[in-house]
């Protein structure tokens, strides 16, 4: 157990499985007390538990994110509830990728992606990040995507998602910076499902080809980004978006 994140709270959307889970367990082993949240209780019963067994606090409460306010305020009042009304950090993870061509995309799958990756962290981070300000300050950490800044050709409705998420990023950093709460967001590049066993090919392997990394990332990777921005150490950093994605967006390897 570490103590970077020590009398630190953090609420963590999405955080039943991947990256949101990652980010859950690395908060805890730093010394925050977390809040894992997200639609299946089995899921999030077993991510709590794995954290207690390794000495941390988590407590799971169940929210579908269908991006109502009315969900988005009410997770807001239980997650504050239950940490004693304080939130420390926020972490905007919950999100769904429904890939697909924009030919293909009906006008219901539309409605649901940006339900889901921006009007619920809208009216998330509406609820908290005031209360953040009253309490001090706080951290609002978003989840990005590389594929808002690389385009790829299947995916459009998803990239042009979390480019709305980035560009909240840099504007909520200047509406609540001032009052203390730093925003900032993590850009994740093609991330290897922990489910998936070492070694096993994978057709997302192919877009990693001509990156410094060469390989696909672990959940792990973003969580200590995560942490990083949540903490101290990054106490200067304000409307950033961080790409931990192997080099994927910024770097061109040549092969000899």
């Amino acid at each position: 157990m570490g103590a970077r994140l020590e009398n630190r709270t953090a609420l963590v959307t999405g955080a039943t499985s991947n990256i949101g889970q990652a980010i859950a367990e690395a908060f805890a082993a730093e010394g925050a007390r977390v809040i894992v949240s997200g639609r299946s209780a089995e899921r999030g019963a077993r991510v709590v538990e794995g954290i207690r067994a390794a000495g941390g606090w988590a407590e799971f409460l169940p929210a579908d994110l269908d991006g109502s306010a009315d969900a988005s305020r009410d997770l807001a009042d239980r997650a504050l509830a239950a940490l004693g009304g304080r939130i420390d950090v926020l972490v905007n993870n919950a999100g769904i990728f429904p890939g697909d061509t924009t030919a293909a995309t009906d006008e219901k799958t539309f409605d649901r992606v940006y339900a889901v990756n921006v009007k619920a962290p809208f009216f998330l981070t509406a609820a908290v990040a005031p209360r953040m300000a009253a309490n001090g300050g706080g951290s609002v950490i978003n989840l990005g995507s590389w594929v808002a800044r690389l385009a790829v050709p299947v995916g459009a409705l998803y990239a042009s998602s979390k480019g709305a998420v980035e560009t909240l990023t840099r504007a909520w950093a200047a509406e609540f910076g001032p009052a203390g709460v730093r925003v900032n967001a993590i850009a994740p590049g093609v991330i290897r499902s922990p489910e998936l066993p070492e070694g096993t090919p994978h057709p997302a392997d192919a877009m990693v080809r001509g990156t410094p990394a060469g390989t696909t990332g672990s959940p792990d990777a973003v969580a200590h980004a995560a942490v990083w921005l949540a903490g101290e150490e990054s106490a200067f950093v304000h409307g950033t978006v961080v790409d931990v994605d192997g080099g994927r967006v910024g770097v061109a390897v040549i092969a000899a």
